[in-house]
């Protein structure tokens, strides 16, 4: 079983990777940043959706969304979120490396660095051609992710997050193969026990991952360093690819 085929990953760990602080930041920047604004009731495509931290706020604003995830315990989830905020959404359990619903979206959106964790670079470049199916002639993909760059600026000791109930999780992440792919092990304390995890993805730069969106047909494909198109360099805080379907 691959890693993000555990259920009891999602479980342990989802609240380090989706905390409410991560929430509240995916609501601001659908609200405001520039590369989020799309036309009114757009179809977006939510590939990987999670808990629906995105699903959410992009519902509530008017946009048809489709969240995509493999996890049930993340679409149960992201189900709950949008029953508790009164917004409709459809979500559908399908694999990435599978789902293509051609000419169906508006706007495919990847964030949180959902991207690049099949073990076959071929397989995560199929990804790429599948969102490109699924959008229509002048649609948009968006990436977002951790790129080499941003990582280089603050990798180095291990991290310690505290959750809400007590818990907390340390974090390590090692670079492998010469700064192609990053190990990220996980310790999850919570009552005197003790659970790990190990999760593998590659990396990309941002000359990398544009060259990558180009090669499964994109157009005009452009980095910046955020979601308000702030310039990808030395102050970037992560990277998010735009690319069109001709």
């Amino acid at each position: 079983m691959r890693w993000y085929e555990d259920e009891a990953f999602w479980s342990d760990f989802s609240s380090t990777m989706f905390s409410a602080r991560r929430g509240e930041s995916a609501a601001r920047l659908v609200e405001s940043a520039s590369l989020l604004s799309f036309p009114d009731g757009a179809r977006v495509l939510d590939l990987a959706c999670g808990p629906g931290l995105f699903v959410v706020p992009l519902a509530r604003r008017g946009d048809r969304v489709t969240g995509v995830d493999l996890s049930p315990v993340m679409l149960g989830r992201a189900e709950a979120a949008c029953a508790a905020s009164g917004v409709p959404a459809r979500l559908v359990r399908a694999d990435m490396l599978t789902f293509v619903e051609p000419a169906s979206f508006d706007v495919v959106l990847n964030v949180f660095t959902s991207f690049g964790y099949f073990d076959d670079p071929r397989d995560n470049a199929r990804v790429l051609r599948n969102a490109h199916d699924s959008l229509v002639p002048g649609g948009q993909l968006l990436l977002d992710l951790m790129g080499k760059e941003v990582l280089a600026g603050w990798i180095g000791r291990p991290q310690l997050v505290e959750l809400d109930d007590g818990a907390y999780v340390i974090q390590r992440d090692t670079i492998l193969d010469g700064w192609r792919r990053l190990r990220t092990d996980w310790t999850l304390v919570r009552e005197e026990k003790a659970r790990e995890a190990s999760i593998t993805c590659w990396l990309y730069s941002g000359a990398e991952l544009c060259a990558m969106v180009e090669e499964a047909g994109f157009t005009d494909v452009a980095c910046f360093g955020d979601f308000d198109g702030a310039p990808y360099d030395q102050h970037a805080s992560r990277l998010v690819v735009r690319g069109i379907r001709p």
